[in-house]
Protein backbone atom coordinates (compact mmCIF):
# COMPACT_ATOMS: atom_id res chain seq x y z
CA UNK A 1 0.00 0.00 0.00
CA UNK A 2 1.31 3.36 -0.95
CA UNK A 3 1.98 5.30 1.74
CA UNK A 4 -0.20 8.73 0.97
CA UNK A 5 -3.19 6.44 1.18
CA UNK A 6 -2.32 4.79 4.40
CA UNK A 7 -1.28 8.53 5.53
CA UNK A 8 -4.63 9.95 4.98
CA UNK A 9 -6.15 6.80 6.36
CA UNK A 10 -4.00 7.28 10.05
CA UNK A 11 -5.47 10.82 9.30
CA UNK A 12 -9.36 9.83 8.82
CA UNK A 13 -9.01 7.37 12.05
CA UNK A 14 -7.58 10.43 13.83
CA UNK A 15 -10.58 12.87 13.24
CA UNK A 16 -13.38 9.53 13.28
CA UNK A 17 -12.11 7.50 16.37
CA UNK A 18 -10.14 10.47 18.27
CA UNK A 19 -11.83 13.74 18.22
CA UNK A 20 -8.60 14.95 16.52
CA UNK A 21 -9.08 18.26 14.08
CA UNK A 22 -8.35 17.40 10.38
CA UNK A 23 -5.87 20.66 9.71
CA UNK A 24 -3.88 19.60 12.67
CA UNK A 25 -3.96 16.10 11.86
CA UNK A 26 -2.79 16.62 8.73
CA UNK A 27 0.40 19.07 8.81
CA UNK A 28 1.23 16.24 11.85
CA UNK A 29 1.23 13.18 9.85
CA UNK A 30 2.89 15.25 6.83
CA UNK A 31 6.02 15.99 8.60
CA UNK A 32 5.94 12.80 10.77
CA UNK A 33 6.13 10.55 7.39
CA UNK A 34 8.20 13.45 5.57
CA UNK A 35 6.21 13.93 2.72
CA UNK A 36 6.47 16.60 0.19
CA UNK A 37 5.62 18.22 -2.92
CA UNK A 38 2.66 15.43 -4.91
CA UNK A 39 2.86 13.11 -2.40
CA UNK A 40 2.12 15.94 0.58
CA UNK A 41 -0.31 17.67 -1.68
CA UNK A 42 -2.55 14.21 -2.74
CA UNK A 43 -2.31 13.64 1.25
CA UNK A 44 -4.37 16.37 2.39
CA UNK A 45 -6.55 16.83 -0.98
CA UNK A 46 -7.59 13.02 -0.02
CA UNK A 47 -7.66 13.51 3.63
CA UNK A 48 -8.98 17.35 3.68
CA UNK A 49 -12.06 16.32 0.77
CA UNK A 50 -13.19 13.37 2.43
CA UNK A 51 -13.52 15.11 6.03
CA UNK A 52 -15.70 18.32 4.23
CA UNK A 53 -17.76 15.60 2.44
CA UNK A 54 -18.08 12.91 4.92
CA UNK A 55 -22.07 13.11 5.58
CA UNK A 56 -22.60 12.73 2.05
CA UNK A 57 -20.23 10.08 1.46
CA UNK A 58 -21.72 7.91 4.26
CA UNK A 59 -24.78 8.02 2.53
CA UNK A 60 -23.66 6.99 -1.11
CA UNK A 61 -21.97 4.65 1.15
CA UNK A 62 -24.95 2.93 3.33
CA UNK A 63 -26.87 3.01 -0.05
CA UNK A 64 -23.77 1.23 -2.16
CA UNK A 65 -23.55 -1.54 0.57
CA UNK A 66 -27.19 -1.93 2.01
CA UNK A 67 -26.78 -1.56 5.28
CA UNK A 68 -26.17 0.86 8.36
CA UNK A 69 -22.33 1.57 8.64
CA UNK A 70 -22.85 1.51 12.32
CA UNK A 71 -22.68 -2.49 11.56
CA UNK A 72 -19.79 -2.80 9.45
CA UNK A 73 -15.97 -2.21 11.50
CA UNK A 74 -14.81 1.73 11.39
CA UNK A 75 -11.77 0.90 9.49
CA UNK A 76 -13.48 -0.66 6.93
CA UNK A 77 -16.10 2.62 6.51
CA UNK A 78 -12.54 4.96 7.19
CA UNK A 79 -10.80 3.26 3.57
CA UNK A 80 -14.29 3.11 2.10
CA UNK A 81 -14.65 6.94 2.50
CA UNK A 82 -11.63 7.92 0.82
CA UNK A 83 -12.21 5.25 -1.81
CA UNK A 84 -15.01 6.97 -2.06
CA UNK A 85 -13.74 10.62 -2.39
CA UNK A 86 -11.38 9.18 -4.96
CA UNK A 87 -13.98 8.21 -7.16
CA UNK A 88 -16.54 11.23 -6.70
CA UNK A 89 -14.37 14.02 -5.59
CA UNK A 90 -10.86 13.67 -7.15
CA UNK A 91 -9.62 12.89 -10.79
CA UNK A 92 -8.43 9.14 -10.04
CA UNK A 93 -9.36 6.45 -12.60
CA UNK A 94 -12.44 4.38 -11.10
CA UNK A 95 -10.09 0.73 -11.71
CA UNK A 96 -7.02 2.78 -9.34
CA UNK A 97 -10.12 4.15 -6.76
CA UNK A 98 -11.44 1.04 -6.23
CA UNK A 99 -8.05 -1.20 -6.32
CA UNK A 100 -6.38 0.85 -3.85
CA UNK A 101 -9.36 0.69 -1.11
CA UNK A 102 -9.68 -2.85 -1.75
CA UNK A 103 -6.02 -3.31 -1.01
CA UNK A 104 -6.07 -0.59 2.04
CA UNK A 105 -9.25 -2.41 3.50
CA UNK A 106 -7.04 -5.36 3.31
CA UNK A 107 -4.39 -4.67 5.13
CA UNK A 108 -5.81 -2.66 7.68
CA UNK A 109 -8.85 -5.09 8.71
CA UNK A 110 -7.92 -7.91 6.64
CA UNK A 111 -8.23 -10.37 3.37
CA UNK A 112 -11.96 -11.40 4.70
CA UNK A 113 -13.22 -7.86 3.67
CA UNK A 114 -11.41 -7.77 0.06
CA UNK A 115 -14.35 -8.73 -1.08
CA UNK A 116 -16.96 -6.83 0.28
CA UNK A 117 -14.69 -3.66 -0.14
CA UNK A 118 -14.75 -4.45 -4.44
CA UNK A 119 -18.83 -4.98 -3.93
CA UNK A 120 -19.32 -1.56 -2.71
CA UNK A 121 -16.80 0.30 -4.49
CA UNK A 122 -17.68 -0.36 -7.67
CA UNK A 123 -21.24 0.38 -7.14
CA UNK A 124 -20.12 3.72 -6.07
CA UNK A 125 -18.67 4.15 -9.13
CA UNK A 126 -21.19 3.31 -11.47
CA UNK A 127 -22.52 6.79 -10.71
CA UNK A 128 -21.00 10.69 -10.54
CA UNK A 129 -21.55 12.44 -7.26
CA UNK A 130 -24.62 14.74 -8.70
CA UNK A 131 -25.94 11.30 -9.65
CA UNK A 132 -26.24 9.71 -6.34
CA UNK A 133 -27.31 13.45 -4.50
CA UNK A 134 -29.87 13.35 -6.85
CA UNK A 135 -30.84 9.76 -6.06
CA UNK A 136 -30.37 10.21 -2.39
CA UNK A 137 -32.48 13.23 -1.85
CA UNK A 138 -35.98 13.86 -1.17
CA UNK A 139 -36.57 17.33 -2.43
CA UNK A 140 -34.11 20.19 -3.45
CA UNK A 141 -33.14 21.49 -0.32
CA UNK A 142 -31.75 18.17 0.90
CA UNK A 143 -29.91 17.83 -2.75
CA UNK A 144 -28.20 21.05 -2.02
CA UNK A 145 -26.99 19.39 1.44
CA UNK A 146 -25.76 16.82 0.11
CA UNK A 147 -24.23 17.95 -3.21
CA UNK A 148 -22.48 20.58 -1.28
CA UNK A 149 -21.32 18.26 1.54
CA UNK A 150 -23.10 20.86 4.54
CA UNK A 151 -25.69 19.58 7.08
CA UNK A 152 -28.96 21.00 6.76
CA UNK A 153 -28.64 23.45 9.77
CA UNK A 154 -26.03 25.38 7.70
CA UNK A 155 -27.93 25.62 4.68
CA UNK A 156 -31.03 26.99 6.39
CA UNK A 157 -28.46 29.75 8.12
CA UNK A 158 -27.43 30.55 4.68
CA UNK A 159 -30.18 30.78 3.29
CA UNK A 160 -31.60 32.80 6.11
CA UNK A 161 -28.67 35.68 5.55
CA UNK A 162 -28.20 35.39 2.18
CA UNK A 163 -29.66 36.66 -1.39
CA UNK A 164 -30.76 33.89 -3.00
CA UNK A 165 -28.22 33.76 -5.74
CA UNK A 166 -25.53 33.62 -3.42
CA UNK A 167 -26.29 30.41 -1.47
CA UNK A 168 -24.43 28.07 -3.73
CA UNK A 169 -21.62 30.18 -4.29
CA UNK A 170 -21.05 30.90 -0.44
CA UNK A 171 -21.54 27.07 -0.19
CA UNK A 172 -19.36 26.29 -2.41
CA UNK A 173 -16.61 28.52 -1.34
CA UNK A 174 -16.97 26.46 2.11
CA UNK A 175 -15.34 23.79 -0.01
CA UNK A 176 -12.17 25.69 -2.00
CA UNK A 177 -8.95 25.76 0.83
CA UNK A 178 -7.64 29.38 0.60
CA UNK A 179 -4.24 29.88 0.16
CA UNK A 180 -1.96 30.69 3.08
CA UNK A 181 -2.31 35.03 4.12
CA UNK A 182 0.25 36.35 6.06
CA UNK A 183 0.53 39.59 7.81
CA UNK A 184 3.33 41.62 9.44
CA UNK A 185 3.63 42.94 12.31
CA UNK A 186 3.25 46.45 12.41
CA UNK A 187 6.63 48.46 13.63
CA UNK A 188 8.32 45.48 13.20
CA UNK A 189 8.60 44.74 9.59
CA UNK A 190 7.48 46.28 6.46
CA UNK A 191 4.82 44.68 3.67
CA UNK A 192 7.02 45.57 0.93
CA UNK A 193 9.75 43.42 2.35
CA UNK A 194 7.26 39.99 2.78
CA UNK A 195 6.05 40.79 -0.67
CA UNK A 196 9.89 40.10 -1.78
CA UNK A 197 9.68 36.70 -0.77
CA UNK A 198 6.65 36.15 -3.10
CA UNK A 199 2.90 36.62 -2.90
CA UNK A 200 0.44 38.92 -3.48
CA UNK A 201 -0.65 42.29 -1.33
CA UNK A 202 -4.21 41.50 0.27
CA UNK A 203 -6.83 43.70 -1.72
CA UNK A 204 -7.62 45.58 1.53
CA UNK A 205 -5.64 45.14 5.00
CA UNK A 206 -2.44 47.04 4.50
CA UNK A 207 -0.91 44.39 6.02
CA UNK A 208 -1.30 41.04 4.51
CA UNK A 209 0.45 39.15 1.95
CA UNK A 210 -1.13 35.78 0.15
CA UNK A 211 1.51 33.67 -0.58
CA UNK A 212 1.08 29.69 -1.53
CA UNK A 213 3.17 27.96 0.08
CA UNK A 214 4.51 26.70 3.78
CA UNK A 215 4.46 30.00 5.98
CA UNK A 216 7.03 28.60 7.90
CA UNK A 217 9.52 28.57 5.16
CA UNK A 218 10.04 32.45 5.79
CA UNK A 219 12.42 33.81 8.47
CA UNK A 220 10.46 36.78 9.36
CA UNK A 221 7.33 34.39 10.28
CA UNK A 222 9.85 32.16 11.81
CA UNK A 223 11.28 34.90 13.91
CA UNK A 224 7.75 37.19 14.90
CA UNK A 225 8.15 39.72 12.57
CA UNK A 226 5.24 38.45 10.55
CA UNK A 227 2.38 35.58 11.09
CA UNK A 228 -0.15 33.80 9.78
CA UNK A 229 -3.57 35.62 9.34
CA UNK A 230 -6.50 35.56 7.81
CA UNK A 231 -7.44 38.47 6.09
CA UNK A 232 -10.83 39.11 7.65
CA UNK A 233 -9.64 39.07 11.21
CA UNK A 234 -7.03 41.60 9.73
CA UNK A 235 -9.89 43.68 8.27
CA UNK A 236 -11.65 43.24 11.82
CA UNK A 237 -8.84 45.09 13.57
CA UNK A 238 -8.90 47.72 10.73
CA UNK A 239 -12.20 48.50 11.88
CA UNK A 240 -11.85 48.36 15.56
CA UNK A 241 -8.98 50.89 15.78
CA UNK A 242 -10.93 53.33 13.07
CA UNK A 243 -13.60 54.64 15.61
CA UNK A 244 -13.74 57.49 17.99
CA UNK A 245 -11.52 55.41 20.68
CA UNK A 246 -9.94 57.31 23.86
CA UNK A 247 -6.73 57.32 22.65
CA UNK A 248 -5.21 57.33 26.27
CA UNK A 249 -6.53 54.33 27.80
CA UNK A 250 -5.08 50.97 27.51
CA UNK A 251 -6.59 48.28 25.51
CA UNK A 252 -8.22 44.40 26.09
CA UNK A 253 -7.67 41.90 23.87
CA UNK A 254 -10.12 39.77 26.11
CA UNK A 255 -10.14 36.19 24.03
CA UNK A 256 -6.49 36.35 22.56
CA UNK A 257 -5.97 33.36 21.45
CA UNK A 258 -4.05 32.30 19.05
CA UNK A 259 -2.38 35.97 18.98
CA UNK A 260 -3.03 37.46 15.79
CA UNK A 261 -5.35 40.35 16.88
CA UNK A 262 -3.42 40.98 19.82
CA UNK A 263 -0.14 41.34 17.29
CA UNK A 264 -1.68 44.03 15.53
CA UNK A 265 -3.45 45.78 18.13
CA UNK A 266 -0.43 45.54 20.24
CA UNK A 267 1.85 47.73 16.77
CA UNK A 268 -0.89 50.09 16.28
CA UNK A 269 -0.03 50.91 19.81
CA UNK A 270 2.53 53.45 19.87
CA UNK A 271 0.45 56.00 17.57
CA UNK A 272 -2.41 55.62 19.87
CA UNK A 273 -0.38 55.53 23.30
CA UNK A 274 -2.35 52.61 24.51
CA UNK A 275 -1.42 50.12 26.99
CA UNK A 276 -2.41 46.32 25.84
CA UNK A 277 -3.58 43.86 27.95
CA UNK A 278 -3.69 39.85 26.22
CA UNK A 279 -5.99 37.82 27.62
CA UNK A 280 -6.84 33.95 27.03
CA UNK A 281 -8.30 31.16 29.60
CA UNK A 282 -6.71 28.03 28.12
CA UNK A 283 -2.86 28.21 29.17
CA UNK A 284 -1.84 26.79 25.52
CA UNK A 285 -3.42 29.51 24.11
CA UNK A 286 -1.82 32.29 26.12
CA UNK A 287 1.71 30.94 25.20
CA UNK A 288 0.98 31.11 21.32
CA UNK A 289 -0.36 34.71 22.20
CA UNK A 290 2.70 35.14 24.20
CA UNK A 291 4.72 34.11 20.59
CA UNK A 292 3.12 36.19 18.77
CA UNK A 293 3.73 39.52 21.04
CA UNK A 294 7.24 38.21 21.66
CA UNK A 295 9.16 40.88 19.31
CA UNK A 296 7.67 43.83 21.29
CA UNK A 297 9.04 45.57 24.13
CA UNK A 298 7.25 44.05 27.08
CA UNK A 299 6.53 47.76 28.37
CA UNK A 300 3.82 48.17 26.35
CA UNK A 301 1.66 44.90 26.59
CA UNK A 302 1.18 41.82 29.27
CA UNK A 303 -0.20 38.39 28.06
CA UNK A 304 -2.45 36.88 31.13
CA UNK A 305 -3.82 33.90 31.37
CA UNK A 306 -7.30 34.86 32.81
CA UNK A 307 -11.53 33.74 32.24
CA UNK A 308 -13.16 36.96 30.84
CA UNK A 309 -16.41 35.68 32.46
CA UNK A 310 -13.89 36.11 36.01
CA UNK A 311 -12.46 39.43 35.05
CA UNK A 312 -8.63 40.00 36.39
CA UNK A 313 -8.93 43.69 35.91
CA UNK A 314 -11.19 46.63 37.53
CA UNK A 315 -14.07 47.59 35.90
CA UNK A 316 -14.19 50.76 33.69
CA UNK A 317 -10.67 50.43 32.61
CA UNK A 318 -10.25 50.23 28.83
CA UNK A 319 -10.98 52.61 25.87
CA UNK A 320 -11.23 49.48 23.48
CA UNK A 321 -12.48 45.44 24.38
CA UNK A 322 -11.90 43.07 22.11
CA UNK A 323 -14.22 40.29 22.90
CA UNK A 324 -13.99 37.58 19.83
CA UNK A 325 -15.56 35.10 21.64
CA UNK A 326 -15.52 31.20 21.50
CA UNK A 327 -17.77 30.24 18.33
CA UNK A 328 -18.88 27.23 16.04
CA UNK A 329 -16.58 28.47 13.33
CA UNK A 330 -18.69 28.37 11.01
CA UNK A 331 -16.93 31.24 9.22
CA UNK A 332 -13.59 28.66 8.42
CA UNK A 333 -15.32 26.04 7.31
CA UNK A 334 -12.70 26.09 4.44
CA UNK A 335 -9.59 25.94 7.20
CA UNK A 336 -11.55 23.35 9.20
CA UNK A 337 -13.08 20.53 6.97
CA UNK A 338 -14.28 18.35 9.82
CA UNK A 339 -16.13 21.22 11.17
CA UNK A 340 -19.21 21.28 9.85
CA UNK A 341 -19.85 18.03 11.01
CA UNK A 342 -19.27 18.35 14.45
CA UNK A 343 -21.42 21.02 15.74
CA UNK A 344 -25.45 21.25 15.45
CA UNK A 345 -27.91 24.09 16.54
CA UNK A 346 -27.90 22.37 19.48
CA UNK A 347 -24.18 23.42 20.60
CA UNK A 348 -25.06 27.17 19.37
CA UNK A 349 -27.41 27.19 22.02
CA UNK A 350 -24.86 26.61 24.67
CA UNK A 351 -22.36 28.68 23.15
CA UNK A 352 -24.61 31.13 23.27
CA UNK A 353 -24.91 31.42 26.90
CA UNK A 354 -20.86 31.92 26.92
CA UNK A 355 -20.99 34.42 24.29
CA UNK A 356 -23.67 36.92 26.16
CA UNK A 357 -21.31 36.45 29.31
CA UNK A 358 -18.62 37.57 28.18
CA UNK A 359 -20.30 40.35 26.01
CA UNK A 360 -21.34 41.44 29.18
CA UNK A 361 -18.20 41.12 30.90
CA UNK A 362 -16.64 43.30 27.85
CA UNK A 363 -19.16 46.03 28.50
CA UNK A 364 -17.98 45.70 32.35
CA UNK A 365 -14.54 46.11 31.28
CA UNK A 366 -14.79 49.10 29.11
CA UNK A 367 -14.58 52.67 30.06
CA UNK A 368 -18.19 54.80 29.75
CA UNK A 369 -17.67 56.16 26.06
CA UNK A 370 -15.22 53.71 25.12
CA UNK A 371 -15.93 50.95 22.71
CA UNK A 372 -16.53 47.34 22.75
CA UNK A 373 -15.49 45.00 19.38
CA UNK A 374 -17.76 41.82 19.42
CA UNK A 375 -16.65 39.69 16.94
CA UNK A 376 -17.30 35.83 15.79
CA UNK A 377 -15.88 33.70 13.03
CA UNK A 378 -19.43 33.25 12.29
CA UNK A 379 -22.34 34.27 10.47
CA UNK A 380 -25.10 32.46 12.42
CA UNK A 381 -27.43 34.75 13.81
CA UNK A 382 -27.70 32.89 16.85
CA UNK A 383 -24.12 33.26 17.44
CA UNK A 384 -24.07 37.52 15.94
CA UNK A 385 -26.78 39.76 15.54
CA UNK A 386 -29.01 38.17 18.50
CA UNK A 387 -26.76 38.44 21.28
CA UNK A 388 -25.90 41.62 20.18
CA UNK A 389 -29.69 42.87 20.15
CA UNK A 390 -30.69 40.65 22.64
CA UNK A 391 -30.35 43.70 25.14
CA UNK A 392 -28.99 46.77 23.72
CA UNK A 393 -29.91 49.32 26.96
CA UNK A 394 -25.65 49.30 27.79
CA UNK A 395 -24.73 50.76 24.68
CA UNK A 396 -24.82 52.61 21.13
CA UNK A 397 -24.48 50.52 18.13
CA UNK A 398 -21.84 52.51 15.82
CA UNK A 399 -22.04 51.88 12.12
CA UNK A 400 -18.86 49.55 11.55
CA UNK A 401 -19.28 48.86 7.72
CA UNK A 402 -18.95 52.96 7.57
CA UNK A 403 -14.97 52.86 9.27
CA UNK A 404 -14.46 49.78 6.51
CA UNK A 405 -15.71 51.41 3.46
CA UNK A 406 -13.07 50.11 0.76
CA UNK A 407 -14.81 46.86 1.31
CA UNK A 408 -17.51 46.21 -0.88
CA UNK A 409 -20.84 44.27 0.78
CA UNK A 410 -19.39 44.41 4.10
CA UNK A 411 -22.92 44.76 5.53
CA UNK A 412 -24.74 42.14 7.80
CA UNK A 413 -28.25 41.82 6.58
CA UNK A 414 -29.36 41.14 9.87
CA UNK A 415 -28.72 44.61 10.59
CA UNK A 416 -26.60 47.37 8.09
CA UNK A 417 -24.35 48.59 11.53
CA UNK A 418 -22.78 45.31 11.84
CA UNK A 419 -19.87 43.56 9.37
CA UNK A 420 -20.21 40.32 8.07
CA UNK A 421 -17.57 39.16 5.80
CA UNK A 422 -18.12 36.08 3.27
CA UNK A 423 -15.93 33.61 1.43
CA UNK A 424 -17.66 34.10 -1.53
CA UNK A 425 -17.93 37.80 -1.63
CA UNK A 426 -14.40 38.72 0.17
CA UNK A 427 -12.24 35.93 -0.49
CA UNK A 428 -12.11 36.19 3.58
CA UNK A 429 -13.26 34.07 6.56
CA UNK A 430 -16.87 35.03 7.32
CA UNK A 431 -16.18 36.88 10.21
CA UNK A 432 -18.63 39.09 12.17
CA UNK A 433 -18.10 42.09 13.89
CA UNK A 434 -20.22 44.84 16.39
CA UNK A 435 -18.53 47.91 17.56
CA UNK A 436 -20.58 49.14 20.61
CA UNK A 437 -20.19 52.06 22.50
CA UNK A 438 -20.63 52.01 26.27
CA UNK A 439 -22.97 54.63 27.46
Amino acid sequence: MDRPRRTAFEILREVDRRGAYANLATRQAINDQELTGRDAAFVTELAYGTCRMLGTYDAILAQASGRDLNDLQPDIVDALRLGAHQLLGMRIPDRAAVDTTVDLAAIVVGERVAGLANAIMRKVAAHDLEAWCRQLAYDEQDFRCLVSGHPDWIVDAYQDLLPTEEVDAALAADNIAPVPTLVVRPGLYKRKDLLRDGGDPTRWSPWGVIRPGNPGDLGAVRDGRAGVQDEGSQLICLAATRADIPRDLPRLDMCAGPGGKSALLRGMAPEHGAFLTASEVQPHRAHLVAQSLRRYPAEGHETICADGTAPAWQRDSFGLVMADVPCSGLGALRRRPDARWRKDVDDLVELGDLQRSLLSSALDACRPGGVVAYVTCSPHRMESADIVLADTSRFEILDAPALIPEVPGAAASTDARFIQLWPHRHGTDAMFMALLRKR
